[in-house]
C-alpha cells in the first residue's frame, strides 16, 4: 500500500497575487484575524508563528500579520518568528503580542506595565499613517495586555495613544505597523476598517478574492494533481462533502466515483436526499452502501466520545476500502475538509494551542491508507463553502443545510449508541428542525439540533407516573463555527418544540434548552 500523503491543494495555484499570512503566536483570536482578512476579500492562511523565512518567500504574500498571544515577549522560550522574516521587506502588522514582538525584535524595549489594560478602552489617533485613514480621531477598542513598549526601535514613531498606553499604535519603515488593541473582535467596532487599511493602503491588495473565483483555480489544481487518475469521494450527506464532490466532478468528470456510506447515524431522510441530488440530478457515479449494522456493532458499549469518533473512523475506512478494492485501481481520495476542521484538529508550533477534538476528516485516517488526499475546500470557511456550492449550482436546501458532525448522531446520543436511542433522537431532532424552519430562523442561526442525554427524569403523562428520557435542544448563532453564542429563540417557539417532542417522541418526558456559548463550551456536546 502507498502511504497516505496529507497534501493540501497546491497553494500557489489556488492563491491569486493578493494573499496574506497570519502568523499564529497562540492567541485565542488568531482564527478571527484570518476570518476578517477573508471578509476584506483578501485570501489568507493561518500559519505557525515559527514558519521559516524560506517558506514565507515561497508563498510570496503581500503582507504578514503577527497575532496576539498569552506570553510576554521577554519570557524565556516565548514564541518568536524566524529572524530572517524581517529581512524579506514584506509589510507586517503586529497585533498586541505581535506588536511587542516587532518592537523588541527590531531593537525596542518591552516591560511590564504599571497599569494594565483589559476590556473596552478609547484610543486617540495622532497620525493616520495610512493605517487610520478616513477613521475618527478617537476609536473605541478592545484591549488585553499587561506589557507596554517603553522604547521604540530606531525609525519607528507612535501614531496613537490611550490612557495607559503612550504607544497604542506605531508605524515604522517598510510598512511595519503595530497596534496594541484587537482589531479582529467585535468589541472594536471599526477594527475591520483598520485591518482593511493595512491590507489595501499598506500591502497594496486589490481586495478581489471571492469564494466563487476559487472554483477556476481549484478545478485547474485538481486536474493537475490527479491527471488521468481515478478519484474516490466519501459523501457524508453534508454540504462540505457535496461541494467537494461537485468540484472534483467538474474537474475530472467520470474519473470520480462517490461512495455514500450510510452509517445509520444520519438525520431523517438525509440518505435519500443525497442519492437523489448527487446521482439523479448531478449524474455523478455513486455507490450507496448501507452499513448501519456494522457501525452499530462497532459502537456497542462505547460511551467515550473520542472512542466513538475513532471507531466510526475505523469502520468507515474498512467499508470504504472494501468498495475501493471492488472498484479497481483508484489512487486519490477526495474529502470535504474545511478550514475550521483543520484549525480545531491541529495545533501550531507555539505550544499554546490545543486540539479541541479529533475531526473525522483530519485525525481519523490510518497512515497506511492507500490513497493520496484531495481536499479542495481545506482553506475555506463554511460560508465560503456555501458560496462555492451556490456557484456550482447545487440545490439551495443542500447548500444551506446546517453543519452536521462527521460522526453524525453518535455524538448527539450521549452515552451508548443503540438503534432505539438513535430513533428517539431522530424523531426529536426532526421536530427541532421543523419548528426552526417554520419560525423562519433556519437561515438565521448556525445550528439547531437535539441531544439525547443519558438522564432520565420523573414526569406525569395523563394519570401515570413516567420515568423517561431528557432531550436537550441546542440552537446557536455563529459566523463560522469558531465561536458561537446561544440563540435567543422566542419563548413561544421553544414552547412548541418542547410540547411537540414530549407529545410525539416516545420515551421522552422533559426538554431543556442549552444556553452556553463557545467558548467555554463547544457547539456539540461530544
Amino acid at each position: 500500500m502507498t502511504t497516505l500523503v496529507r497534501d493540501a491543494p497546491a497553494r500557489d495555484n489556488q492563491v491569486a497575487q493578493d494573499s496574506v499570512l497570519v502568523l499564529d503566536f497562540g492567541s485565542q483570536y488568531s482564527q478571527l484575524i484570518a476570518r476578517r482578512v477573508r471578509e476584506a476579500k483578501v485570501y489568507c492562511e493561518l500559519v505557525p508563528g515559527g514558519i521559516s523565512a524560506d517558506e514565507v518567500r515561497r508563498r510570496a504574500p503581500r503582507g504578514l500579520i503577527f497575532s496576539g498571544g498569552p506570553a510576554s515577549v521577554y519570557d524565556a522560550g516565548a514564541p518568536r518568528p524566524d529572524p530572517a522574516v524581517y529581512e524579506l521587506g514584506i509589510p507586517i502588522l503586529g497585533i498586541c503580542y505581535g506588536m511587542q514582538l516587532l518592537a523588541r525584535d527590531l531593537g525596542g524595549e518591552v516591560q511590564p506595565a504599571t497599569r494594565r489594560e483589559y476590556g473596552h478602552a478609547s484610543v486617540n489617533v495622532d497620525d493616520d499613517a495610512g493605517l487610520f485613514e478616513r477613521l475618527p480621531r478617537e476609536l473605541s477598542v478592545w484591549m488585553s495586555h499587561g506589557d507596554i513598549i517603553t522604547r521604540l526601535p530606531d525609525g519607528f514613531r507612535p501614531i496613537a495613544h490611550s490612557l495607559n498606553s503612550p504607544c497604542a499604535a506605531f508605524a515604522g519603515p517598510s510598512g511595519r505597523f503595530g497596534i496594541q488593541f484587537h482589531v479582529e473582535v467585535a468589541h472594536t467596532p471599526l477594527g475591520k476598517d483598520v485591518l482593511r487599511n493595512f491590507l489595501m493602503n499598506v500591502c497594496g491588495c486589490a481586495g478581489t478574492w471571492v469564494p466563487a473565483s476559487f472554483i477556476e483555480m481549484a478545478v485547474a489544481d485538481i486536474r493537475m494533481r490527479v491527471g488521468d487518475g481515478r478519484v474516490l469521494c466519501a459523501l457524508s450527506g453534508g454540504v462540505d462533502s457535496a461541494v467537494a464532490a461537485t468540484l472534483v466532478h467538474r474537474a475530472v468528470g467520470d474519473q470520480l466515483t462517490c461512495v455514500f456510506v450510510d452509517n445509520g447515524l444520519l438525520r431523517r431522510g438525509e440518505g435519500d436526499r443525497v442519492v437523489d441530488v448527487m446521482s439523479r440530478q448531478r449524474h455523478i457515479n455513486l455507490v450507496h452502501v448501507d452499513a448501519t449494522n456494522q457501525f452499530l456493532e462497532a459502537l456497542r458499549g462505547v460511551v467515550d466520545p473520542e472512542e466513538k469518533r475513532r471507531r466510526i473512523g475505523r469502520t468507515f475506512i474498512r467499508v470504504f476500502e472494501e468498495q475501493a478494492r471492488s472498484l479497481g485501481d483508484i489512487g486519490f481520495l477526495a474529502q470535504g475538509t474545511v478550514y475550521p476542521d483543520v484549525i480545531e484538529s491541529t495545533s501550531h508550533d507555539t505550544g499554546s494551542a490545543q486540539t479541541i477534538k479529533t475531526h473525522h476528516n483530519v485525525g481519523g485516517l490510518p497512515e497506511d491508507l492507500r490513497f493520496t488526499l484531495v481536499e479542495p475546500l481545506r482553506y475555506l470557511f463554511k460560508d465560503e463553502v456555501r458560496a462555492v456550492g451556490s456557484a456550482l449550482g447545487l440545490p439551495e436546501d443542500m447548500v444551506w443545510r446546517q453543519p452536521f458532525p462527521g460522526p453524525g448522531l453518535a455524538i448527539r446520543v450521549i452515552g451508548e449508541v443503540t438503534a432505539e436511542r438513535l430513533e428517539t433522537l431522530r424523531a426529536a431532532d426532526w421536530v427541532v428542525i421543523d419548528e426552526v424552519k417554520r419560525s423562519g430562523l433556519y437561515r438565521k442561526v448556525w445550528q439547531s439540533f437535539a441531544i439525547l442525554t443519558p438522564v432520565s427524569s420523573v414526569g406525569v403523562m395523563g394519570d401515570f407516573r413516567t420515568y423517561a428520557n431528557v432531550v436537550a435542544v441546542r440552537i446557536v448563532e455563529s459566523e463560522d463555527g469558531m465561536t458561537a453564542d446561544w440563540a435567543k429563540v422566542p419563548y413561544d417557539v421553544l414552547g412548541v418544540i418542547s410540547r411537540r417532542i414530549v407529545n410525539e417522541v416516545a420515551g421522552v418526558n422533559r426538554v431543556v434548552y442549552d444556553i452556553s456559548s463557545k467558548p467555554p463550551s463547544t457547539i456539540e456536546w461530544e
